[in-house]
């Protein structure tokens, strides 16, 4: 398994009464692979995980499995805030049959940087499944440093580091001291083609979830040499990032999602987007309509 291209963190749509809906479940996960989506993540912090029970958690992951049938890697979110319990998850997540494991930096308890490399080199050792390793100190309140990641990177089933910190000095740091095998995603839609360009082999993406063909097909673009081409279908992408920003994430992706029909609402403490954002939610909804509606057209035989 390598790790390449756009790769989505799916949300988890729940139906009217607040249940996962396994069915749009799917119909996201369809939407996913036709528009070229390269691996899918399964409860991240984009799907919620944390509101998951274990058999939603389970249920979701089996699927999301049994849809994809071996056409694209299946990753996990399995960073909990101890290091016994991600590794037993990531056991779970393993007898499901994930293809990689999704480690998050331990939320909350702060672990110094020994700490982390602890952490990280337990869950490789013992989790049974290759490890992505995942850092959003705004999320977590614990920064993972590139010379952390880069030391890292030399252990034996570490596969891949996804950087959430869009910082022009430390995407170059980890592109400079990380082994040529170690693939860097970006976890940051509005600045990933720049970390592409600097290096990284692909995205995590929230974005991606409505926009699959687009994020697609600027990693194809920038993998042909077509930078101008690139530039041109994230510039147009701008608007739609901006709106991703104006609540917490997942609120505004999945305001979206409702608007193709695939969810309703979230669950607390996560609210819908708020009322004031919703002509901004309508806007974007179109945008969306007709950028994926115009790739996906393009790339058809014939077209």
């Amino acid at each position: 398994m390598r790790l390449s291209g756009s790769i989505t963190a799916l949300a988890t749509p729940f139906d009217a009464d607040g249940a996962v809906d396994l069915d749009a479940y799917t119909r996201l996960i369809d939407a996913q692979l036709r528009g070229g989506t390269r691996a899918l993540v399964v409860a991240g912090s984009t799907g919620e995980a944390a509101a998951l029970t274990e058999a939603e958690f389970d249920a979701l992951l089996a699927r999301a499995i049994e849809r994809v049938g071996g056409r694209v890697p299946v990753l996990a979110g399995t960073g909990l805030s101890n290091t016994a319990k991600t590794i037993a998850l990531t056991r779970r997540v393993a007898a499901i049959g994930a293809d990689a494991a999704l480690v998050v930096t331990p939320p909350y308890v702060r672990p110094t940087q020994a700490g982390l490399l602890a952490h990280y080199r337990a869950v490789a050792a013992e989790g049974g499944l290759p490890v992505v390793l995942y850092n959003v100190p705004g999320r977590t309140g614990v920064d993972l440093l590139p010379e952390t990641v880069v030391e890292l990177a030399h252990e034996p089933g570490i596969v891949a580091f996804k950087e959430a910190v869009a910082d022009e000095g430390r995407i170059q740091a980890l592109v400079d001291g990380c082994p040529r095998d170690f693939v860097l995603l970006s976890g940051d839609d509005p600045t990933f083609l720049g970390a592409l360009q600097a290096g990284f082999g692909g995205v995590v993406s929230v974005a991606s979830n409505v926009v699959p063909a687009s994020f697609a097909a600027i990693c194809a673009h920038h993998a042909s040499g077509d930078a101008g081409s690139a530039a041109a279908l994230d510039a147009e992408l701008q608007p739609l990032y901006g709106f991703l920003g104006v609540e917490p994430n997942p609120i505004p992706v999945k305001a979206l999602l409702a608007r193709a029909g695939i969810g309703h609402g979230l669950r607390l403490p996560l609210q819908p987007l708020s009322a004031r954002h919703a002509a901004a939610a309508d806007a974007m909804a179109g945008l969306v309509d007709s950028l994926e509606s115009r790739i996906l057209t393009a790339s058809r035989p014939g077209a």
